[in-house]
This record gives C-alpha cells, sequence and structure tokens, in this order.
C-alpha cells in the first residue's frame, strides 16, 4: 500500500521538519493497490490512481523542485549501434511504475530506458499506452513504491497562472524552469496549452505543475518563431488515455515499423523503417558522406535487369536513390538525386577518396518536392539510369559487375521510398502518350464550376487502369500549375519592366534640379507594390507643403522656411527615424514612410528634400557611409548638415568627420561629403533594399533590384555580373549568357575575366533548347 501525502506535508517530510501555523494539514490520496494477476494471463496494468489534493498551499518554485524531484525521469532510446540515440522527460504517474511522456520521445520500434536523478535505471519492459495524435505514451517499467506526481483536474488551471516545467533540456538533467501559461491555442487540430516558459529539445514529455503541485500538462512543442514560448498537451488527454490503454509488450514494440530482415539488410546506422507500403529513413549513416544503405536481400534475374523505385525527399540539399552491385559492405555504384542534380557515383571504399562522382547534372525531368521515379538497367556492357523514364546517364564503367542492389542515402537526409522493384523489364512508369491522350480527350471539358459527374469518372475507369488514370491526370495537373505560375510570373515581369520604364524616364534628358525624387522614390516602392498610386501621395506631399507654406509670413527667408519645416516634421507631425525594427523593408519605402511617419535617415530625407524644394529651399543629399543627412544650400549662411533620422538635428562637421573615420576603417574620405545626385539617392535606396533581399536569401527579389539599378544605369558593371548569377539562379539562361557576353567583350578592369569565361562556358552546358 502507497500513501501520497499533500505536497506541502511531503516536502516537509523530505526535509525533516514540519510546518506549525495554526493547525496541522494532513492529506491522503486514495490507496493504491498492486494488481493481482494470474500468471497465464497478459498482465494489464491498474488504471493509475488520479490525486485529488485538495491543498489550498501554494509552493514557491524551488519548493516544487524539491518536491517533485523524485517523480521527474529522463527518457531514452538507444540506436541500432546501443548507444544513446535521443532523450526527454517522463513522470510518475502510478506507484506500481507507470511513467507518462511523448510518443516522439520514445522513437519507434527502439529500446527504452527510464532513469531517476537517484541514479537507478530501468528498461522499459511495456509501452502500456500511446496516442499518436496526442503524442502521449506511457510506458511501464519493472519498479515499486514509486512516488506518482497528482493529476489536475480538468480547466483548473486559470489563463495567467505560474506554472513550472521540469525536465532535461538539452541533455541538462532535472533542469527547472518557471513561467506562465498564457492561455489555450489549437495546433494541427489539438488544443494545447501555450506556455510563456523556454523550451529546449530534452524538455519533451516533462510535467507542467501548477503552484499546488499538480500535473496541468505534459510538455510537447517549442515554438519555432517565438523564443520562450512553448506548448503542452492537457492533462485532461492522458486521463481519456489511461481510460482505455493499448499495452504492446516491449518484444513485439520493437518490432514495429522494422523492415523484415528476409527482404533487407540496413548497413551503416540511419534508421529505416516502413510504414503503409513505403520505407522511410532519417538519421546521420555512419558511412562515408553519412552514408547509410539498405540491401536489398532478393534474388536476382540474370543480365540486363532493371531496378527500380520512386523516392521522395524531405529537403532537396539531401541525397537518397538506388544501388547496385553492392558487396553488402562498402563497395557499390549508386544513383540518386543530390543538391536538386543527379549523380551516379561509384563507391570502392570507407574514405573520401574512394567516393568517385562518375556524372552528375541537371534535368527538367526532375520534379523537386515531389515522387521522383528512378530506373536503373542493368546490361552486360553499359549501365542506362533513368528519371520519370527519361534517360540521364549512359555509363560503361565496369569495375563492379555483380552484387546486390537496394537504397541508399546521404547527410541527413529524410527520404521515403515506394514501388521498389527489381525485373527483367519494368514497366514504363508514366502512361504511353496514347493512353494519355484518351484521357485528357475525355477530361477536356471539365467543369471548373463543379467537381467530376460521376458519368465522366465511369468513362476515365473504363478507358484505363487507376494508376495510369492517376498518373496522366496528374502530369496534368503539374503542367497547369506551371503554367499558372509562369502566367503570374508573367503578370509581374510586365509591371515591373513598366515600372523600370518610367523610372528611367525620369532620368533621360533632364537636369538635376528638374528630376523629380520624389516621384522616383514612389516607384521604387511601387515596384514592390503596385497598389502605390503615385498621384494619391504627390497630392498628400503638396498638401503637407500648403500647410507649411500658409506659416510662413510674406518674404520667408529660407531659414524661416527651414525652421517651420522642421517644426511641422518633427514636432506638429512626428516624423522620427525608425529604431525599434530598423531593418524592416517597410522602411525603405517612402509611401510607408509618409502614411506610419517614421522610416529610414533616407526615406526621411527624400521626404525633407522634396517637400523643402517645393517651400524654395535647396537641400542636398549626403551619404555618409552607413548613414544619410542632408546639407542646407543656403546663399545667406554658410552650409549646414542636418540629420533628419534624429529630428532635424544639425550635424557638425566634426562629428560627419567622426562618422566617416568609424566606418571607413580610420581613414577620412573627403568624397563622402559630396553630394549625391538623384540617381544615386535611388540607387542607394536600392542596394538597401537588395541586401535585405540577400540577407532573407530572396533570389527573384534580389535580380528586381538589380535589374531597376542597371535600368536607371546602364554602367554598372558589378551589378550587371551579379545579375548574370541571379538569372542563371532563376532559370533565365539565354539572359545570363548575355551578361556574360557583355563582361567579356568590356573587359572591365579587376574582374577575373577567366572566371567568367568559365561562367559563360558552364551556361552553355546548363542551357536547354527553346
Amino acid at each position: 500500500m502507497v500513501k501520497r501525502q499533500s505536497p506541502i506535508a511531503q516536502l516537509n517530510h523530505r526535509r525533516g521538519g514540519i510546518v506549525l501555523s495554526g493547525f496541522c494539514v494532513l492529506f491522503l490520496t486514495p490507496v493504491v493497490f498492486a494488481a493481482e494477476t494470474n500468471s497465464e494471463q497478459p498482465i494489464v496494468a491498474k488504471r493509475p490512481a488520479i490525486g485529488t489534493s485538495t491543498s489550498s498551499q501554494e509552493m514557491t518554485a524551488e519548493q516544487i523542485a524539491e518536491y517533485a524531484k523524485e517523480s521527474v525521469a529522463a527518457v531514452s532510446f538507444a540506436g541500432r549501434d546501443g548507444k544513446q540515440a535521443g532523450l526527454g522527460t517522463g513522470f510518475v504517474i502510478a506507484a506500481e511504475g507507470l511513467i507518462a511522456t511523448n510518443l516522439h520521445v520514445i522513437g519507434e520500434a527502439r529500446p527504452i530506458s527510464v532513469q531517476f536523478l537517484n541514479g537507478k535505471q530501468y528498461d522499459v519492459k511495456e509501452v502500456y499506452a500511446t496516442d499518436r495524435q496526442m503524442d502521449l505514451a506511457v510506458l511501464k517499467i519493472e519498479a515499486k513504491d514509486l512516488t506518482p506526481l497528482p493529476l489536475a483536474e480538468p480547466d483548473s488551471l486559470k489563463q495567467g497562472a505560474a506554472v513550472v516545467a521540469l525536465g532535461n533540456p538539452q541533455g541538462l538533467r532535472y533542469s527547472v524552469v518557471k513561467g506562465v501559461n498564457s492561455g489555450t491555442r489549437e495546433i494541427e487540430g489539438k488544443p494545447m496549452i501555450q506556455l510563456a516558459i523556454p523550451i529546449e529539445p530534452g524538455n519533451s514529455g516533462g510535467p507542467v505543475l501548477d503552484s499546488l503541485g499538480r500535473v496541468q500538462g505534459i510538455v510537447t512543442l517549442k515554438s519555432a518563431v517565438t523564443r520562450n514560448l512553448g506548448y503542452a498537451v492537457n492533462i485532461s488527454a492522458l486521463k481519456v488515455l489511461l481510460e482505455k490503454p493499448n499495452p504492446v509488450p516491449i518484444n513485439r514494440w520493437l518490432t514495429i515499423g522494422t523492415l523484415d530482415e528476409q527482404h533487407w539488410k540496413p548497413l551503416f546506422g540511419s534508421r529505416w523503417r516502413q510504414r503503409a507500403g513505403r520505407i522511410m529513413v532519417d538519421g546521420f549513416g555512419t558511412g562515408l558522406g553519412s552514408r547509410s544503405l539498405c540491401v536489398s536481400q532478393e534474388d536476382l534475374p540474370e543480365l540486363p535487369y532493371e531496378i527500380a523505385v520512386e523516392v521522395k525527399l524531405d529537403d532537396e540539399s539531401g541525397a537518397a536513390g538506388l544501388i547496385f552491385y553492392s558487396d553488402e559492405k562498402t563497395k557499390h555504384y549508386g544513383f540518386y538525386p543530390s543538391n536538386k542534380n543527379l549523380r551516379i557515383s561509384r563507391f570502392d571504399g570507407a574514405d573520401v577518396f574512394s567516393w568517385h562522382v562518375l556524372e552528375e547534372k541537371k534535368s527538367p525531368f526532375y520534379r523537386q518536392g515531389e515522387w521522383n521515379h528512378l530506373k536503373v538497367r542493368l546490361e552486360a556492357d553499359r549501365t542506362l539510369c533513368f528519371i520519370n523514364d527519361q534517360q540521364v546517364f549512359e555509363i560503361k564503367d565496369r569495375q563492379y559487375q555483380t552484387g546486390k542492389v537496394g537504397l541508399a542515402k546521404f547527410r541527413n537526409t529524410i527520404a521515403t521510398f515506394r514501388g521498389f522493384q527489381v525485373a527483367s523489364r519494368i514497366e514504363p512508369y508514366r502512361p504511353s502518350k496514347e493512353t494519355a491522350q484518351k484521357i485528357l480527350d475525355l477530361t477536356e471539358d471539365l467543369r471548373v464550376d463543379r467537381p467530376p459527374l460521376d458519368e465522366l469518372i465511369e468513362k476515365v475507369v473504363k478507358a484505363t487502369d487507376e494508376t495510369r488514370a492517376q498518373q496522366a491526370l496528374q502530369e496534368r495537373a503539374r503542367l497547369l500549375k506551371r503554367q499558372a505560375e509562369r502566367l503570374q510570373q508573367l503578370a509581374q515581369s510586365i509591371h515591373e519592366r513598366v515600372v523600370r520604364n518610367e523610372l528611367a524616364k525620369l532620368f533621360v534628358g533632364k537636369k538635376e534640379a528638374d528630376i523629380d525624387l520624389l516621384s522616383a522614390a514612389l516607384l521604387v516602392a511601387r515596384l514592390d507594390n503596385s497598389e502605390v498610386e503615385l498621384k494619391s501621395y504627390l497630392n498628400q506631399v503638396a498638401g503637407m507643403v500648403a500647410e507649411v507654406q500658409n506659416s510662413l509670413p510674406e518674404n520667408a527667408n529660407q531659414q524661416i522656411k527651414l525652421d517651420a519645416l522642421n517644426r511641422y516634421l518633427f514636432l506638429e507631425t512626428g516624423f522620427h527615424g525608425s529604431r525599434t525594427n530598423y531593418y524592416n523593408k517597410s522602411n525603405s519605402y517612402i509611401n510607408e514612410t509618409i502614411d506610419d511617419r517614421e522610416g529610414l535617415p533616407i526615406t526621411l530625407a527624400i521626404l525633407y528634400m522634396e517637400m523643402g524644394r517645393r517651400l524654395g529651399v535647396n537641400i542636398e543629399g549626403v551619404g555618409l557611409p552607413g548613414h544619410f543627412v542632408v546639407r542646407v544650400d543656403s546663399q545667406e549662411e554658410k552650409t549646414q548638415l542636418i540629420d533628419v533620422f534624429e529630428g532635424g538635428k544639425i550635424l557638425s562637421d566634426e562629428a560627419a568627420k567622426i562618422m566617416i573615420l568609424n566606418a571607413n576603417q580610420g581613414q577620412f574620405d573627403a568624397a563622402f561629403l559630396k553630394a549625391q545626385t538623384k540617381k544615386d539617392i535611388i540607387k542607394r535606396m536600392l542596394r538597401n533594399l537588395l541586401n535585405l533581399a540577400r540577407d532573407r536569401e530572396d533570389i527573384p527579389s534580389m535580380l528586381r533590384y538589380v535589374e531597376t539599378m542597371i535600368a536607371i544605369d546602364d554602367d554598372l558593371l558589378q551589378e550587371r555580373w551579379l545579375r548574370a548569377v541571379l538569372r542563371y539562379q532563376t532559370g533565365r539562361i539565354t539572359e545570363a549568357i548575355m551578361d556574360a557576353d557583355y563582361l567579356l567583350e568590356k573587359s572591365p578592369e579587376g574582374f577575373d575575366l577567366r572566371r567568367i569565361h568559365e561562367f559563360r562556358n558552364f551556361l552553355t552546358t546548363v542551357k536547354q533548347p527553346e
């Protein structure tokens, strides 16, 4: 019989002391008896008693940590090599050895162990209950008289209540962190407790305790976006699971999802498993390049024969595919997608010097992010490799001519395989042109205003088999999707071209004083947002200028106008520099600077300059390194620098010099103090946007800004070289070749012409017929 004292009483018992507060609180949970079982019957653990503590004495985080430490354990599972492959947390929910945790903590088909803070370790004998949807698992260990944590009643945790989470973050055993219950959120269709609390790998499966020491939830997720934010499964889900457990003895658990050893032989680590007719693999392999193999044990036909499989990668930077002529050790060939290319390699051993890439290329027939059909035809004098029925390689390397076939993965790739085949001849993956055309003819008049009619479905079923019909229709759907994407791309390109043309016209054949800088800056904003209406913002700025003008006395000089402009912008209307979100691209759009009255130094300066010009004040832009200011060119007084970002403060020559020295490695360059042309100012705006896009790795946006810079200044050679690379990266091979040819013809100083030649030659190898 096991007694459970109230949290406070138990804590003080552990410390060897008592609490005197005018009365004594002592509380016993319902008694839990060990179940007696017939040795001939399967052991079914008794449903754990749920704590019903009525104690109202709250504990501090320190007290909770001391109170719960005997009940929290580290839960780990072993990899194929017997070493620890994963670590999480669990906690005791019944004295007879039931441990609650997350399902993802215990892996699949791997030995599981539980270790308590006192060093005692137990192997799990039974997976007592699991719920895949709620990510819950209950484990059974052979231990008696454990100290369970009481489970809270449903809906007893109020929003804003203090909570404590216990676990093993990053492998740091028994760590304690406190926070609050932020509320309830639905994550992937599941109600979860949102915790304002730091969550790290290793916390998963740990208990979330309220101030009375009751378990309110089980830590499950960490926010991938917001720091110090996590989620926990409500304890009510665990109670529901315990109502109807689904016990699986550990010897049976170890066979779940495992590959049949009569058919497959995994090598070099990683986790190979099967589910719903598919073979899945993840984790680093122990072979060269984190290689891991899964060798088929089937007997092979005589040459010639073919092997094939469909493969899908979770990340196109990975690599996974077919192997053949394997010695079931380290020697074999491989054909597989790798980092968006297709590759055939020969492996002669275990070290890097024995890995030979025989051929590698991109293929337009490879579908990124989708299922792809790999096929290898092995003949006596050659090997043919196909992707989605299209031949990509013919190899006559005959180093190995016998051996097993199978699957491979490299690096940290997560890959899924299906439909592995070995045969003298494998039927084409895609339907024949005749079959595809027949299906397309039947569906040519497919209505878009309603689901397909039963009559049409029946016609297609009678015309061909299900697989061919699905493949033909999916191929057609992919084509239509690509066409839709290209139409959207065309619409965007037309918009960009029109904006660039309008922007270029502002600078053609005009004197510097006649160039409308505000319109140019608005066109930069319109480049990214087609809804920006220039006329609306030009009228708005005209109204702002009129307000300043109306406040001026007659015959106001430049200083009076400048003072009025400063007063209007920085005191009356609150224009200011953006400080909390400086690198947000919205700050680079002058329309949003006008709307939000907040922006970068350059956008605020353009507004200041253009309002000043309309008031008759000559203001020019000065591009200091890393900062943009303006200079008032007055005939009446000495010129002065003004920092618009700092509310129109005057910037002394000495302060400007210090800025230059700090940003220019201690070297002073007076060129930074010269006024910039309006074209240079716009190019600077575009460079700001280019840098932000580079930080986001947004290649299409980078190309958009570089194209616009060249449109207004054809002499930008560095930008033209960058455009060539960006054009290649976005599939514009012909245009990239044109840029390379332009640079080779100009042969500018300081450029590595040999590198440009090599790039140009490479482009010709990847260029597709047009």
